[in-house]
C-alpha cells in the first residue's frame, strides 16, 4: 500500500507542472538570488550558501506537503483510501517516499547549480552535500505531514509555516552562529531539526564529512524525520471536522 500511495502521489504531481516547478526549480532560483545579492562579496555567499541548501528545500517541501495532505483529507479522499486495507502510517510513508524521490531531483538540481554555476566554495564531497540536501527536503516533507494533522483548512496549513519554520530559520545558525546565541535561545536551537540540517550541510562544506561529524548531524535529521512521521501517524485525522 505504501508504494501504491507513492505512485498515486507521483502521478498527481506529474499532472501538476506548476507544483513540480516550485519543488524542483524554486530552491535553485532562491539560491541564485542570494548569490546575486552577494555578488560583490562572494565570501559571504560561500559562508551562507551551504546553509541555504538546507533551508530553502525544507521550507518549500513543508508548504507543498502540508497543503497537499490537508486537501486529501478535506476532499474526503483520505476517508475513501482508509476503506482499503491501509493504515495511517502506510499513507504517510507513501507520501514521504514520493516526495523523497522529488527531493532527490531537487537536491541534484540545486547542488549542481550552486557548485558548478554559482561557484559555491566547499571543501567536502559533492555527493555528501547532495545526500544531506535530500535529507533536508524529506525533513520538510515530514514536518509538513505532521503540521497538516493539526490543520482544518488549507489556509491553516499555510499558517503553520511561519509558526513551525520561521523560528527554526532564525535559530538554525543561518543569521547568527548558534554558539553566539543567548543561552536560552541556544538551548531552544539545540532541539530544532533545522539546526542539525544546517549543521550537516555546514560540516560537509568545511570538509568535516560524514566520518568527522556531519554524519552524526545527518543521523539526527533522519531521527527527526522518523519521529515526525510516527507522531503524524498518531495524530492524523481521516477528515476535517
Amino acid at each position: 500500500m505504501t508504494f501504491a500511495i507513492a505512485a498515486r502521489v507521483l502521478a498527481q504531481l506529474r499532472r501538476d507542472h506548476r507544483t513540480v516547478a516550485m519543488l524542483v526549480v524554486m530552491p535553485a532560483l532562491l539560491v541564485t538570488l542570494m548569490w546575486w545579492m552577494f555578488a560583490e562579496t562572494p565570501e559571504t555567499f560561500d559562508r551562507v550558501g551551504g546553509a541555504l541548501l538546507a533551508v530553502f528545500p525544507s521550507i518549500i517541501m513543508f508548504i507543498v506537503t502540508s497543503v497537499a495532505t490537508l486537501r486529501e483529507r478535506s476532499s474526503g479522499t483520505l476517508s475513501r483510501l482508509f476503506t482499503l486495507p491501509m493504515g495511517k502510517l502506510d499513507f504517510l510513508l507513501g507520501y514521504a517516499l514520493a516526495f523523497a524521490l522529488i527531493a532527490v531531483v531537487q537536491a541534484a538540481v540545486v547542488v549542481s547549480i550552486a557548485l558548478y554555476a554559482l561557484d559555491l566554495d566547499i571543501r567536502g564531497q559533492a555527493w555528501q552535500l547532495g545526500v544531506v540536501a535530500v535529507l533536508d527536503g524529506v525533513l520538510g516533507t515530514a514536518l509538513g505531514l505532521l503540521a497538516s494533522a493539526f490543520a482544518s483548512t488549507e489556509f491553516q496549513a499555510v499558517q503553520m509555516m511561519p509558526a513551525v519554520m520561521i523560528p527554526q530559520l532564525l535559530l538554525c545558525g543561518l543569521l547568527v552562529p548558534r554558539d553566539h546565541l543567548p543561552a536560552v535561545l541556544q538551548a531552544v536551537s539545540d532541539v530544532l531539526p533545522l539546526s542539525y540540517a544546517v549543521d550537516a550541510v555546514g560540516g560537509v562544506a568545511i570538509g568535516r564529512g560524514f566520518g568527522q561529524g556531519a554524519g552524526t548531524d545527518a543521523l539526527v535529521v533522519l531521527a527527526f524525520i522518523l519521529a515526525a512521521l510516527a507522531f503524524a501517524a498518531a495524530t492524523l485525522r481521516r477528515r476535517t471536522p
